[in-house]
């Protein structure tokens, strides 16, 4: 692995208090909501149209999060509509408010396809409690039965808030090489994927900006899980393969402005970093599993602290993401031995690639964004 050694570049160090927003290009505000979790805001972004704004991604749901959003209209919009609501992407953090925003100004949702109907799929899944193909995914992956009852036990409390509105009922599609028209500048819709089926990013060449949700941080990982959803799903080549994309096609001196921690140059750093902390991992897996291995035993070689809960499920969904590019690669065989699978290393050139002992360190825990 290629060490990357040129650091990016964080051209500010304050942030936005909760409710304000501050420019960071001409006719592009940042702003922040809280999160209830290890991190704990999202970035989110105001686009200038001349005569309104786009809001891009909208945090949680909750009083918190819809109270700052009156604070946002009411004093940070120069007396202007919201003509436009962007998703990026499915999650929570980034829709949660997107009901609201749309019904208030009566501004329509733009999403991609795939993330929109993602995201009503998640929002139904959480309402209907646990089921056969949940089960086997958690068995097959070894995992204690009272894992499993407290997985269902959580799912079956799910509710909806009695004031929540959900996503809007229509949306407008995106899909690569859109060019969004939004007052004086272009903005092209560029996809990304492995975090999330269709990720939405937008690119102002004019600008130099590019505005990269979850696809690209500068400091942390998204996670990139294989979900119940999709048990055999392959989305860590495809987040592999939109970082090399990116890193090819975009210019390194565009200003990203990224979903968590700051805005920073250096995409195409970044976006090798990505791919050589995943090729990492999944060496590391490899050698661990020269003898057969069950997933749920894999976590300490990729997580430094015991998991439970949602980070057990987050963990077990990336550790996943790595055997199945591994088998998609022909360097891990899979075998279904007694409801389990099993995972073992078949590369014959492992002894030649392998680093004991040389791995980057591996992060406390699965990072929930």
């Amino acid at each position: 692995m290629d060490a990357v050694t040129k650091p990016l570049v964080y051209p500010y160090t304050d942030t936005p208090a909760f409710g304000t927003t501050f420019e960071v290009a001409p006719g592009v505000r940042w702003l922040q909501m809280p999160l209830p979790m290890s991190l704990k805001f999202i970035n989110l972004y105001l686009i200038f149209e001349g005569d309104g704004w786009t809001v891009v991604d909208t945090g949680m749901r909750g009083d918190d999060t819809h109270q700052l959003w009156w604070e946002i209209f009411n004093q940070e919009l120069d007396g202007l509509p919201v003509k436009k609501v962007i998703c990026t992407h499915m999650h929570p953090d980034h829709t949660g408010q997107a009901g609201f925003i749309s019904e208030h100004w009566k501004a329509p949702l733009y999403m991609s396809y795939s993330e929109y109907y993602q995201a009503r799929v998640m929002s139904t899944m959480m309402r209907s409690g646990a089921n056969w193909q949940m089960t086997d995914y958690f068995e097959r992956s070894g995992m204690a039965p009272s894992f499993l009852e407290g997985m269902r036990k959580n799912q079956g409390s799910w509710s909806m808030p009695a004031d929540d509105k959900p996503l809007p009922p229509s949306f407008i599609r995106l899909s690569a090489g859109d060019v969004l028209q939004l007052g004086d500048n272009e903005w092209q819709v560029v996809v990304g994927s492995g975090h999330s089926p269709e990720h939405v990013c937008l690119y102002c060449k004019e600008l130099r900006v590019f505005l990269s949700g979850d696809q690209i941080l500068p400091i942390i990982t998204s996670n990139v899980s294989v979900q119940p959803t999709e048990p055999e799903g392959n989305p860590l080549e495809r987040f592999m393969e939109s970082n090399e994309r990116l890193m090819n096609t975009l210019p390194n001196d565009i200003l990203v402005l990224p979903a968590h921690n700051m805005p920073f140059y250096g995409i195409k750093e970044r976006c090798q970093q990505l791919i050589d902390h995943h090729n990492d991992r999944m060496l590391s897996l490899e050698e661990f599993c020269v003898t057969p291995q069950v997933a749920v035993d894999m976590l300490p070689i990729l997580f430094e602290r015991a998991l439970d809960g949602h980070s057990m499920f987050m963990g077990l969904g990336e550790c996943i993401a790595h055997l199945h590019f591994l088998m998609k690669l022909k360097r891990i065989e899979r075998v279904l031995d007694s409801g389990v699978y099993t995972y073992l290393s078949i590369d014959p050139t492992l002894k030649d690639r392998a680093r004991p002992g040389k791995h980057l360190a591996p992060p406390e825990r699965p990072i929930v964004v």
